[in-house]
């Protein structure tokens, strides 16, 4: 290699060490070959042998060169030698400690892992904060109580344009998609129950199965899920946007109550139309099952609403609604709580919109089955 060329010299020592001399021009344009060399240099048969790097020989050095023989340094320390650095030339002693200073050191190989330690950690770690996201939203919970008692002893402090403008966002406008889903799971509903009940000629009791499992059921858990995706997750965006925005913080510095300006009349006007929304989506479940029962098996509607009289009662149906406040509650409570927990970014309200939507859900269907073992053993 000609002289102007970089390169390292290795030489064994009287001691059994190793002796690397860098020789040549280290600097920004002589380095190129060298530099994809010491990428994986190594002492081969060397074991732990103490290593000498020498740098008496230098031509030239710049700061290129001297990360080099830094990153050198840290590499062959990092494999387990013990290594120093001798013979710097006075004129590139202080550019060398410089750089060496500020080389950012080599990652630690990690330690193996075991597959089956690791889950059993991933699983602890999960467990552990749903825990603490329950007691936090738990403890949001008892805020939200706290002010809504405070309001019901001041009713004067209630806003009553922004209870009827959400009831209007999470209610009239949630009318029509939630009236066409409601009209399809009627149909599939009859449908599959009467394909089921023709084997044993018992088609009319397609009527018992919609009544009894719309009206306790399928409506409140359908409208619930629609409106946890609708307007909880609507809730979650708006106050993240207006966390974002400082608009909250603003809020908060003239004194005023966040919970009670902005989470209090989202959560009291879902209250107020998940019930009517629950009964609407009732109806429309049953017409969809009345038409395919028409359709399918030639029952009239007369028949249909006779039959439908004699199946369900008014506990039924009450069933059904009395899940609805309690749901709405839990949908604005998440939607409200995962807003003020945004941060400063775009980013952080989507992550956090999802996560609402997927933990209202969650609870709306654990609350539900909570209901069904209730009633159950109450025999309603």
């Amino acid at each position: 290699m000609a002289r102007e060329g970089a390169r390292l010299e290795p030489s064994r020592d009287g001691d059994g060490g190793w002796t690397l001399a860098a020789l040549g021009r280290w600097d920004l344009r002589a380095t190129g070959a060298v530099a994809r060399e010491l990428e994986s240099y190594s002492l081969d048969g060397a074991g732990n042998a103490a290593v000498r790097i020498d740098l008496s020989r230098l031509d030239a050095l710049d700061t290129v060169g001297a990360y080099l023989l830094s990153a050198l340094e840290q590499r062959l320390t990092a494999a387990g030698h013990p290594v120093t650095v001798a013979a710097v030339r006075p004129e590139h002693a202080a550019l060398f400690d410089a750089v060496r200073a500020v080389c950012p050191p080599q990652p630690e190989a990690p330690e193996p892992q075991h597959p089956i330690l690791d889950m059993l950690e991933r699983t602890g770690r999960t467990a552990v904060q749903a825990v603490h996201e329950g007691l936090a939203l738990l403890s949001f919970l008892g805020l939200i109580t706290v002010t809504f008692g405070r309001l019901a002893l001041n009713p004067r402090r209630l806003r009553i344009r922004a209870v009827l403008f959400h009831i209007e966002q999470t209610g009239l406008n949630a009318l029509p998609i939630l009236g066409l889903l409601s009209f399809l799971i009627g149909v599939v509903l009859a449908f599959q129950g009467a394909d089921q009940l023709r084997r044993f000629g018992a088609e009319l009791f397609v009527v018992n199965l919609l009544g009894v499992s719309i009206l306790r059921e399928i409506g409140i858990l359908m409208t619930s899920i629609i409106v946890a995706g609708r307007s909880g997750s609507a809730f979650t965006a708006q106050i993240g946007t207006m966390k974002v925005n400082q608009e909250v913080d603003a809020i908060s510095t003239l004194g005023l109550d966040v919970i009670e300006l902005l989470v209090v009349p989202r959560a009291l006007a879902l209250m107020i139309s998940l019930p009517l929304l629950a009964f609407y989506a009732d109806i429309m479940g049953l017409f969809g099952g009345a038409v395919m029962s028409y359709a399918t098996l030639d029952i009239t509607f007369g028949q249909f609403i006779r039959q439908l009289h004699g199946a369900v009662t008014l506990p039924h149906f009450l069933v059904g609604l009395v899940k609805a406040p309690v749901f709405a509650l839990v949908i604005a409570m998440v939607g409200c709580y995962e807003g003020l927990k945004v941060s400063g970014s775009a980013e952080s309200v989507g992550t956090l919109t999802t996560k609402s939507v997927v933990e209202s859900i969650f609870l709306v269907i654990v609350l539900d089955a909570v209901f069904s073992v209730l009633f159950s053993f109450l025999r309603l």
